[in-house]
């Protein structure tokens, strides 16, 4: 209030603004409170002489004479006020019609924007769109997405708390709470919210309110915006010279000195009060007491912010009136103002709208076409000083109207925080998920609420709270920690592996074994065990021995395009051609008995050329299949990285584009062991020194039981196990087949040579 007088008593004592004309001021009180608000109002503009334009000044000077009689006969033209903005509200409605301008120094509701519901309203102090703006920037800023709000039952905090929480949603925070401060809280509602404060996870707390209403809540470590303070020469000694007096228009000076002294002045009852008592008796008030040697907001000017709004606002109704009245017209005044010209409040509003002037603290001031003027904020830190009071001190700053990049500047290592903590406090529901893992969400819970999960497996994140996880490329893999990303180590069935390793092994052992038994056989050709059930079949037969042994080799190494396509085929076509021998071995053997019955020609049917065109019969058809399939859709060489997830290995192996080839490969080579089989063992108990249905039937139980516990191993094994699996049946298959037919004639030859006679055989047996 102070400073508004001030500034007219400036701009009257100015030359150059406004010359010849004085302004004057009536002061109103809202009590904060809608219906006082217009209670005053209506008093203010019901007027209509001269004193509602010019009434009395705090040095008590009367009515200038020099004052134009066109206002005279007007309402009051402007208004300056108010604090608040729910009487602001209903002021500015109750003015927009009459277009009487209202300028306020501190009701920052952004309701107050539009234009429609409130044509006359303009301020001097930013809307809260940009304080908003600028809170949820620092908020964010300072890496708080988890926060509470705290607001009262007004527009300025209903409407600010709610634009905060949108665009805070916005930014990706989160709302933990939001209390309302009663109007006039009980001390037990005070500390009710206290309490949820402090067991709040959320350890800030954004607030809509004044100061004085926070004073029971937060002190120190507190976070504000505040408008930019400036020392204004002279108002200082201006403060200090106001006395009390009895006049008219000194009500509010009367009441505030008692207050600071503690003393009441006779003027205005004194100890003759009829409500004194002895126990609330005071001193009575000289009047000459000193403000100089008291410490109060009222003699603290070094910076002001709202009232530099209210100066602000003078100032400007002040060079609205100097260009409506042509004050700088001094070819036709002589340098004074057009005093007797006529204006209504619409003219006023018009050139108060285009106001634009620079003032002596070299800010620019004008409003935009919402009547607002230019968004800056200081950002102040409440700070107890050596006394335990708290001060504010200024950290950083707001410049709505610079590029989104600088319009926050802060100066983090100047802040306090709570109880006098140098370190940003830490407001998060749930710590960010560090690399390697990402944010899942709890069910009903804010978005900021969230359990840390790791990456699956072929997935990375490389960033603190990532909420999803990045798929590796085709052929990397995630590391240990899944944070990168690392090229797949090819893994197949190597010669180097110890699996490998032994595989081979076995397999030259087999082709040494039957390579020793051929050799043993060819020297001992003419001994009955060997020319028994034909020996030039057992000798092809351990050729497709060795060669289902060496056809194993083809299935270990890095595959290629033709091992891919010779590895099926070739143990498809040795064993097809080793369970041919096989089964001819097995009719010879059938058919030999029959041929002791009388007229019997059985064997004689069923001589070498049948055998040997048997066998090319049988074998054929696995031939003709290998062929086509390998002709129309060979295997290839294809690295899967699908196998050996866990280790980050991509496995390679031979593709089948059509896996039904390798099924019938594998059934035809399963039929002609069931027949092997069936007839052998048809044969098992014919009396014989030299049978070898006994020796077929047991070789094809081993032949079919590696075989039929190949195809749940082979489906199932990963990678290059399942090569592994393959290779050792076809290994096991072919042991069992050397072993179980060739080794027990190797023994008789070579160590129960008494048992290789022809006694007991018929000529038919021996060729």
């Amino acid at each position: 209030m102070m400073t508004m007088v001030f500034a007219v008593e400036e701009i009257n004592h100015n030359s150059s603004l406004l010359p010849g004309v004085k302004l004057g001021y009536q002061i109103m009180d809202s009590c904060d409170h809608v219906h006082t608000s217009l209670q005053a109002l209506f008093s203010l503009v019901s007027h209509s002489k001269a004193e509602n334009v010019t009434e009395e000044r705090v040095d008590s000077s009367t009515q200038s004479e020099d004052l134009p009689s066109c206002l005279a006969d007007s309402p009051v033209p402007a208004v300056i006020g108010l604090a608040s903005s729910s009487p602001t509200r209903a002021v500015a409605h109750t003015l927009g019609p009459f277009n009487l301008p209202l300028v306020s120094y501190f009701a920052t509701c952004t309701c107050l924007t539009d234009k429609h519901m409130y044509p006359s309203f303009l301020r001097t102090v930013p809307s809260d769109l940009f304080q908003v703006r600028g809170l949820v920037q620092l908020v964010t800023f300072l890496g708080w997405l988890w926060v509470g709000t705290l607001g009262t039952t007004d527009d300025y905090s209903h409407y600010g708390i709610q634009a905060f929480s949108n665009q805070f949603r916005q930014q990706g925070g989160c709302l933990a709470f939001h209390l309302t401060i009663p109007k006039s809280p009980r001390a037990t509602e005070i500390q009710g919210m206290a309490d949820r404060l402090q067991s709040s996870t959320a350890k800030v707390v954004v607030v809509f309110a004044t100061e004085g209403q926070l004073l029971d809540l937060l002190l120190e470590g507190t976070l504000g915006f505040s408008f930019p303070g400036v020392r204004v020469p002279g108002l200082k000694e201006f403060l200090l010279n106001v006395r009390p007096s009895p006049k008219p228009g000194m009500e509010f000076v009367n009441m505030f000195w008692e207050e600071l002294f503690g003393c009441e002045l006779e003027f205005r009852g004194g100890s003759a009060d009829e409500n004194y008592t002895g126990a609330n008796e005071k001193p009575v008030c000289t009047g000459s007491e000193d403000l100089r040697y008291t410490d109060s907001s009222y003699t603290d000017v070094s910076q002001v912010r709202i009232s530099y709004n209210v100066y602000k606002a003078v100032y400007a109704i002040a060079h609205a009136l100097h260009t409506l009245l042509n004050c700088d017209s001094a070819e036709y005044n002589n340098g004074m103002c057009e005093r007797h010209k006529t204006f209504t409040s619409r003219h006023l509003l018009h050139h108060l709208k285009m106001v634009n002037f620079t003032n002596q603290f070299k800010e620019k001031v004008y409003f935009d076409s919402n009547g607002e003027p230019v968004p800056l904020y200081d950002i102040i830190n409440w700070q107890k000083d050596s006394k335990g009071e708290i001060r504010f001190v200024k950290v950083g700053s707001y410049d709505g109207s610079a590029p989104s990049t600088s319009q926050l500047q802060m100066e983090k290592n100047t802040i306090v925080w709570t109880k006098g903590e140098s370190q940003v406090p830490v407001s998060q529901c749930s710590a960010p998920c560090p690399p390697g893992s990402r944010q899942a969400r709890r069910p009903g819970e804010p978005h900021c609420c969230f359990d840390c999960l790791p990456c699956a497996d072929g997935e990375i994140s490389n960033q603190t709270g990532s909420t999803e996880c990045t798929k590796c490329p085709e052929y990397y893999w995630s590391d240990k920690d899944k944070v990168k990303c690392v090229a797949g180590v090819e893994e197949f069935l190597s010669f180097y592996d110890t699996m490998g390793i032994i595989l081979v092994t076995l397999t030259l052992l087999g082709v040494i074994l039957t390579t020793i038994i051929t050799t043993v056989f060819h020297h001992f050709r003419s001994t009955p065990i060997v020319k028994a059930n034909n020996s030039e079949i057992s000798f092809l037969l351990l050729l497709s021995l060795k060669l289902c042994f060496l056809c194993s080799l083809v299935f270990i190494g890095q595959p290629s395009v033709w091992t891919c396509r010779l590895r099926q085929a070739a143990f498809g076509v040795s064993f097809v051609l080793c369970l041919s021998c096989l089964l001819v071995k097995t009719i010879v053997v059938l058919l030999a008995f029959r041929a002791n019955a009388p007229g019997s020609r059985a064997l004689k049917l069923f001589g070498p050329s049948q055998q040997r065109t048997l066998i090319l019969c049988t074998t054929a058809p696995q031939v003709c299949l290998c062929a086509g399939w390998l002709l129309g859709a060979p295997p290839f060489p294809f690295r899967n990285p699908t196998y050996q997830a866990s280790t980050g290995k991509i496995v390679v192996e031979c593709k089948e584009p059509w896996p039904p080839g390798f099924y019938l490969v594998l059934g035809y080579i399963g039929l002609l062991a069931f027949f092997c089989l069936l007839l052998a063992f048809l044969g098992r108990k014919l009396p014989d020194t030299f049978n070898e249905a006994k020796l077929i039937t047991f070789s094809m139980l081993i032949f079919w039981a590696v075989w039929i516990s190949f195809i749940p191993a082979y489906v199932s094994s990963p990678g290059k196990f399942t090569v592994a699996v393959e290779v050792f049946a076809i290994l096991a298959s072919s042991f069992g087949l050397l072993l179980c037919i060739f080794v027990p004639k190797c023994y008789i030859i070579l160590l129960r040579p008494e048992q290789n006679i022809k006694k007991g055989m018929t000529g038919k047996f021996v060729r």
